[in-house]
């Protein structure tokens, strides 16, 4: 190989390191910064970016993407000194390249470290109690001062997460039995109410059946009465249909008042041996029904007497009066006389 050969290799090799150096290729969603001369000259986009050899640098790459970063573990005392360990995450972004690389040394570690003792400070204030149960608070609150702080790097917080709370095995503990005990009493004040509505359901079932029991009774009541007035309306329409038959009959036959009296005498022990019947009215003049009847019974004996021929003193005597066939007399109203009317 002859010197020329040798010299033009040589300047082909510079040649290409220049154009790796000049020539830099800069990924989506990243940026390069270009210091000149160890100041910051440019920030180079997504694309094909051009440093000038021995007088420009680029600085590593920033990603503008969403990170996440989890930190460890980290010791803090509530407000009523009970000490919990708490495992947080943060979701950051960058916006501004030159403030996250020039405004601090380490921006993982500053917002590390800024984390932690926010943490501290926030969980300070509040009781375990409320630190296990405010999550969302807890996370608006550190969000809020990593926002003030780290506004000045160029990096926005967009979440904060707390991942884990663990208290002291004792507190774990004790937390259990408070909770089986608020759960026994639960159950004790749900089975008592459960009891209670119950009791009261009966009583307003048993109340309802008393109460339909009662409307079935008076209803039963009532149709049966209705039954018995229909009943007994139905028998008095027939009673005094008869009795208008009957009137008609005497009428049509223009029976004697003796005959009249008669009838009536025969009937006073009937209406007497009816149990029903607890008063019976009776006419006062006795005296009169009895001469009807002697005399009806004298002109009997006389018209026997002369179509059988001659009879004895004894025989032609008057027939005495007729005895009274009437009810006991606890049972008789006088009445005053309408039959001799």
């Amino acid at each position: 190989m002859t010197p020329v050969e040798i010299t033009i290799i040589i300047i082909v090799l510079v040649v290409v390191a220049l154009g790796v150096r000049t020539v830099r290729i800069v990924p989506q969603a990243r940026v390069g910064l270009i210091q000149r001369l160890g100041n910051y000259h440019r920030t180079a986009e997504s694309g094909v970016a051009i440093v000038v050899p021995f007088i420009d640098r680029m600085l590593p790459l920033l990603d503008l993407r969403e990170q996440v970063l989890p930190f460890p573990p980290q010791p803090v005392i509530t407000a009523d000194n009970v000490t919990i360990n708490v495992t947080s995450v943060i979701y950051y972004q960058i916006l501004d390249a030159k403030n996250a690389a020039y405004q601090v040394a380490n921006l993982l570690a500053a917002m590390e470290q800024l984390t932690q003792t926010t943490l501290r400070n926030v969980m300070g204030g509040l009781s375990l109690d409320i630190a296990l149960t405010s999550r969302d608070q807890v996370n608006s609150q550190l969000r809020m001062v990593l926002d003030e702080v780290t506004e000045k790097w160029g990096v926005r917080v967009n979440r904060l997460e707390l991942k884990d709370i663990a208290p002291p095995q004792d507190i774990q503990i004790a937390m259990e039995k408070q909770m089986q005990a608020e759960r026994q009493k639960r159950a004790t004040i749900l089975t008592a109410e459960g009891e209670a509505q119950s009791a009261v359901l009966r009583a307003e079932g048993s109340k309802k059946a008393l109460i339909l029991n009662t409307e079935g009774q008076k209803q039963a009541a009532i149709l049966r009465a209705e039954g018995e007035a229909r009943a007994l309306v139905t028998v008095q329409t027939a009673q005094a249909t008869a009795i208008e038959l009957v009137f008609g009959a005497v009428n049509g036959s223009n029976p004697s008042t003796e005959a009249l009296a008669y009838q009536y005498l025969q009937m006073l022990p009937k209406l007497a041996a009816n149990p029903a019947n607890k008063v019976i009215v009776v006419p006062t003049d006795y005296a009169g029904l009895a001469t009807t009847l002697g005399n009806l019974a004298t002109g009997s004996a006389q018209a026997n007497g002369q179509s059988a021929g001659p009879s004895t003193a004894a025989e032609r005597r008057p027939a005495s009066p007729v005895p009274r066939a009437v009810a006991p007399a606890e049972h008789l109203v006088p009445e005053p006389d309408r039959v001799g009317t």
